[in-house]
């Protein structure tokens, strides 16, 4: 007998009762993003046949060069949550501002604002490497009624309602939270449909891979320097192994599932680090936590750091909960 999987829809409608607010606006959400997903998908999928390969000329608000792709899949995400007229704001890394939202006669009564990267690793399209979408939910805090302001978006991590990601891979999964455990769903692409495949999702508490640029090593602080030679060295269960595909969404999936830790600290080249605290870091803490795992700054838990500003970075480190604690103990003592 074949056995038969739940769709995105069903579970959304079944587990209802795990998510505080209505559960009809949750589900036009992530049917926004699912929607969208599937476009980009085709897009991804099609990107070796045509010509939407290559930079499309122009930067986007952190000074990189906006890949063709990246451009369409931010196009795409933000037209397919306007017209779902659910959200009362949109952020995107690829925008230099927040996208404010309105419908003709809404009177801006909209309650959720998305944070997104539409096209998290695009750089590696060219060599067809898995590529992802990164999305973060949040109530506003603003009176409904008014337009939303910055201070919607400025929000701490802890405040999310829902985060996830979706991966465009051999398969594409979206896999999400919305602080009741992780689930992850495999679109069909016959049927255009999404399955609950990987129910509960779950770091395991160790692991024995580690995720970072070794070739930026030598800017790298003492502490994570001295944790780098400790996964290195040959003693218990280690060596780990180094595994790192420069893509985060990949890099956090495979971990999620085989046991590792990610990892992008700041560097001399780089004071804040890399990644974007509100696009990519506070909804890749969200889906680490449900899963048992950890996210932090080296220091500080990712999700209770108070944006100052849309496009912060931040350095992050996130996995298994032992590799992540004993990172973080690594540089303490280097800063004692």
């Amino acid at each position: 007998m074949t056995k038969q999987y739940k769709t995105l829809g069903e579970f959304i409608i079944e587990n209802q009762d795990s998510f505080k607010y209505s559960s009809g606006e949750l589900s036009r959400l992530l049917n926004g993003l699912r929607l969208a997903a599937k476009v980009v998908n085709h897009e991804v999928n099609k990107a070796g046949l045509v010509d939407i390969l290559g930079e499309a000329g122009d930067q986007n608000i952190q000074g990189e060069n906006q890949q063709k792709l990246d451009v369409l899949a931010n196009e795409k995400f933000i037209q397919t949550l306007k017209k779902r007229e659910i959200v009362c704001g949109i952020a995107s890394e690829e925008e230099d501002d927040f996208i404010s939202i309105n419908s003709f006669d809404n009177q801006h009564q909209n309650k959720y604002v998305v944070l997104i990267d539409p096209l998290d690793g695009s750089s590696n399209i060219d060599v067809n490497v898995s590529v992802g979408t990164i999305f973060s939910i949040y109530r506003r805090v603003t009176p409904v009624g008014t337009p939303v302001t910055i201070e919607d978006f400025l929000q701490p991590g802890v405040n999310q309602i829902a985060a996830g990601y979706i991966i465009y891979g051999t398969s594409t999964m979206l896999v999400y939270t919305t602080g009741d455990g992780v689930n992850g769903f495999t679109l069909n692409p016959a049927l255009g449909t999404f399955y609950l495949s990987h129910p509960n999702m779950s770091f395991p508490e160790n692991g024995n891979i580690y995720s970072v640029n070794e070739g930026n090593y030598v800017h790298f602080p003492q502490g994570v320097k001295d944790y780098i030679k400790y996964c290195q060295k040959e003693e218990d269960d280690r060596p780990y192994t180094s595994r790192y595909i420069g893509s985060l969404v990949s890099d956090f999936h495979r971990n999620m599932i085989k046991g590792g830790i990610y990892m992008y600290p700041k560097s001399s080249v780089a004071s804040e680090g890399k990644l974007r605290l509100l696009y990519e870091c506070n909804p890749m803490a969200f889906i680490a936590e449900q899963a048992n795992g950890l996210a932090s700054d080296g220091k500080n838990r990712i999700m209770e750091v108070k944006p100052t500003e849309l496009h912060q970075r931040v350095p992050f480190f996130c996995g298994s909960r032992n590799m992540v604690q004993k990172a973080e103990e690594f540089m303490k003592n280097a800063n004692a």
